[in-house]
């Protein structure tokens, strides 16, 4: 079954848009890495100005998760976030310059290495979760690099060619990369597993898949529960990982191994979303800078009992 073609407005909307896109691109590529991210922090500034609609949305969640913090502080750990964001952004732009200096640019934790060989070494797969934090796109592709078979779960863009930018910048970070909702995804999930591959999954936000109900930042938040019902299904090791900005142009990555729960039922389920939300809560609380308050986390009530 093929979806209807959009009318020709929408589609020359996103040509302009990717066409734009493009042009941007092309311009950030041609600057040094450091002044690309200080341009970035700059753009962020300057969004968390203009964005007025953004900014909204992550001054509510602040107030949601920090209640007790004054509101001058909320709106300045808000700004720093859109700083963040857009230093990050365009850091990926010259990716091909953090490549170059990854062994500096990207400082693995002691114990990192040895617990995603361990995880590996079980012979089922990893499922290996993070959240918006840091830097993800710059975690999996550091991973990858260092060899590790990496697979990332991924929703595609409105435009086909926005998607393919994505696509082509994963694949030359050695990622392979699963459209959710794509024909065939389910089984290359299970595939990569199966195999004994890393499948990378980000659970931190609403959206319009399988979900659990668990706690963030105390209160009950819709939560993707694909990660957990693939680790209980398959047996596969349940990793968490985040790559934090440590300083303008370095990261330090983290890979904790999480212990699977008892069980391989709906309780269990929610008892390892539940305890991988933890975890990037812990992330997020220690750098709330690196996360996306823009993303309106708990806009789905929890579904009434039966």
């Amino acid at each position: 079954m093929t979806s209807a073609t959009p009318p020709l407005r929408t589609r020359l909307r996103r040509f302009v848009r990717f066409l734009l896109l493009r042009v941007a691109l092309s311009v950030a590529r041609l600057l040094p890495l450091p002044v690309a991210s200080g341009l970035g922090r700059h753009l962020g500034a300057l969004a968390w100005v203009l964005a007025r609609g953004e900014r909204r949305k992550a001054l509510a969640s602040l107030r949601t998760a920090f209640p007790e913090s004054p509101e001058r502080a909320r709106e300045a750990l808000g700004r720093a976030c859109f700083e963040h964001l857009g230093r990050t952004a365009l850091e990926l732009v010259r990716v091909d310059a953090l490549d170059a200096r990854r062994q500096a640019a990207v400082e693995w934790a002691d114990g990192a290495r040895a617990t995603l060989d361990a995880a590996l070494a079980a012979g089922r797969g990893v499922v290996f979760v993070t959240g918006h934090c840091g830097n993800w796109e710059l975690l999996a592709r550091s991973v990858a690099l260092e060899g590790y078979p990496v697979s990332v779960v991924g929703k595609e863009t409105s435009d086909r060619r926005t998607t393919r930018l994505v696509e082509d910048f994963r694949a030359s970070g050695h990622m392979h990369v699963i459209w959710r909702g794509a024909p065939g995804a389910a089984r290359a999930l299970l595939r990569t597993l199966k195999s004994n591959g890393l499948l990378g999954l980000l659970i931190d936000q609403d959206t319009r898949v399988q979900s659990v109900w668990v706690p963030f930042f105390g209160r009950p938040a819709k939560t993707p529960r694909a990660a957990a019902d693939l680790v209980l299904r398959t047996g596969a090791a349940p990793v968490l990982g985040f790559c934090t900005r440590v300083a303008p142009l370095k990261y330090r990555l983290t890979i904790e191994a999480l212990p699977r729960p008892e069980g391989t039922d709906e309780a269990a389920s929610v008892a390892l979303t539940a305890a991988f939300t933890r975890g990037i809560e812990a992330q997020i609380r220690a750098h709330p800078e690196q996360w996306v308050w823009m993303h309106e986390r708990w806009k789905s009530p929890p579904e009434p009992a039966v």
